[in-house]
């Protein structure tokens, strides 16, 4: 089985080799038949596994990322004729750097990926904040592309509370976030001025 799975890995880093180019595969477009899964895994923290080992080569991670996939629940790396399995603790990836660009109709926030993606938080990569009942907190998560989610880092997320406004969203006051003329809420006003 790991003899195969080296295989599959060697097989679609081969592959994408020769694809690579300055914007990512159109793997939307990408239906090649499910060829098993692979012992990789991407944890809560963005590290890439293989075979239980982190992936220390960023350029190799990067490269994985261009054609990663999500289809209802389940992720998947493809190339044009073959599909594997992977698995996905949280997000498959993090939202790192974040610059805050002040233009004529407001702000817009641009976000680095920890694959040195950059997004413009806006109507196609919204925002959104997700209850965590351990820490009674949020998890914010920007949209990357096509189902594929960013976790906002701890750090972020203060920077984007710092920014943070209320507004009256269909008759509620709520606390939460503007980029590029859309309005991200976090949660309703009333409960955080019950913790301050």
């Amino acid at each position: 089985m790991a003899k195969q799975e080296q295989k599959g890995l060697e097989g679609i880093a081969g592959a994408l080799q020769h694809a690579s180019g300055k914007r990512p595969p159109p793997v939307h477009l990408w239906n090649p038949p499910f060829c098993g899964d692979l012992d990789m895994r991407i944890a809560a923290d963005g590290t890439w596994f293989y075979l239980k080992t982190p992936i220390g080569r960023p350029a190799l991670v990067k490269l994985f990322a261009s054609v990663l996939k999500r289809e209802a629940e389940k992720y998947f790396l493809v190339t044009p004729v073959e599909k594997v399995g992977i698995v996905v603790d949280d997000a498959p990836f993090l939202a790192v750097e974040l610059n805050v660009e002040t233009q004529a109709a407001g702000q817009v926030l641009r976000f680095r990926t920890n694959v040195d993606d950059w997004v413009a938080c806006g109507r196609e990569h919204g925002l959104r904040f997700e209850p965590e009942p351990a820490t009674g907190g949020l998890k914010p998560y920007l949209h990357v592309r096509r189902g594929l989610w960013a976790k906002v880092t701890r750090a972020l997320f203060y920077d984007l509370v710092a920014l943070g406004e209320e507004r009256e969203i269909a008759g509620e006051r709520m606390f939460g976030i503007a980029s590029n003329g859309e309005f991200f809420a976090m949660a309703r006003a009333s409960s955080l001025r019950e913790f301050a």
